[in-house]
């Protein structure tokens, strides 16, 4: 399977936060860069260190100024934006949907600064939305489960119950009835992004409920899940989201359905660099390697070639439109197996 590789970044280059004293100027023409992350936070090894990831890669390679505020709480999210625009930072990264309102109100108020949101769409002229096709990669997840599972029996953790993590839910339980149309698909909420213990109980919960791969879209909370499953016998699996997690349990984390903000991130900052900024809506799927599974690195003797084959022309058949993976409950009540 064809993906960019994703730049393991997970140090904070240049950052600042709120009530920092001093720090470094930008040059004269130089190109700035602000973001603000989602309450998760830098060093969530998955979404919002994916996004802080693309900065890095813009400040190395366009020589770019940047300077990342970290969201407590939804309350910091407006006072960041607006701290960063009023430093007069020329593309401004909003990292999460939660975002969407305050940006909507501080892109009206700075109709010369340029921003990006992640996951969610705001009809501004100077905003770029940036939207995933999640619902592809989690299939591969799905199916990738269904292949390896020894008691026909997996479970979904997500983080909120919200359309966008019902995309991942959708997906990933339609890949698995790809495979295996009888296997049970179990599924549960932590109701935060955050909360690293509550993402811990529950994944034991499911593991305890008889399944033996986990797939955790829930950010940092699914960090926790990663903690269960270590404690579990062999043969138990957890897959890993937005970052390449594979390295946090080598042979636990069965894979990781990436999804590469950074390439968000960086190209709208190179498309701004060269005097031709983004602009509307794009959505970034399979075809743009966007997501997508990792290489199976720690886990080779579980995920087979013939395994491996059979994901990759799923992965094909998705792209040429015979697979379409459902994003919404509705979709999934509908969904019918292809049988690859």
């Amino acid at each position: 399977m064809k993906q960019r590789a994703f730049l393991a970044v997970l140090a904070v280059a240049l950052l600042a936060l709120p009530a920092c004293g001093h720090r470094e100027t930008a040059k004269p023409g130089q190109l700035t860069l602000g973001m603000v992350t989602d309450v998760g936070g830098l060093g969530d090894r998955s979404f919002n260190d994916s996004a802080n990831a693309g900065l890095v890669r813009a400040h190395d390679t366009l020589d770019a100024y940047t300077q990342v505020l970290q969201s407590r709480s939804a309350a910091d999210y407006q006072p960041n934006l607006n701290a960063l625009s009023n430093q007069k930072f020329q593309m401004i990264y909003a990292i999460g949907f939660l975002m969407s309102k305050d940006l909507d109100t501080v892109a009206k108020q700075n109709p010369t600064t340029h921003y990006t949101i992640i996951d969610a769409v705001v009809d501004d002229p100077n905003v770029v939305s940036v939207t995933f096709n999640e619902q592809d990669g989690s299939f591969l997840a799905g199916a990738l489960a269904a292949m390896v599972s020894k008691t026909h029996h997996v479970a979904f953790l997500g983080g909120m119950d919200i359309p966008l993590l019902r995309k991942f839910e959708a997906g990933f339980t339609a890949g698995v009835h790809e495979i295996d149309p009888t296997a049970k698909v179990d599924v549960k909420y932590v109701g935060s992004f955050d909360d690293v213990a509550a993402g811990k109980e529950l994944a034991n919960v499911l593991y305890s409920g008889g399944s033996d791969i986990i797939y955790a879209a829930a950010g940092k909370a699914g960090l926790g899940a990663i903690d269960a499953a270590k404690a579990r016998p062999a043969g138990t699996y957890v897959i890993g989201v937005d970052s390449d997690q594979d390295s946090l349990a080598p042979g636990i984390v069965l894979t990781s359905m990436v999804k590469h903000v950074d390439i968000a991130v960086y190209d709208t900052a190179q498309a701004l660099k060269n005097g031709k900024p983004m602009t509307g809506h794009v959505t970034l799927g399979l075809k743009e390697q966007a997501i997508g599974l990792t290489d199976f690195k720690y886990t080779s003797n579980v995920v087979g070639p013939e395994m491996r084959n059979r994901i990759s022309g799923i992965e094909q058949a998705i792209i040429n439109g015979r697979i379409k993976p459902p994003s919404t409950r509705d979709e999934l009540a509908t969904f019918k197996p292809v049988k690859m």
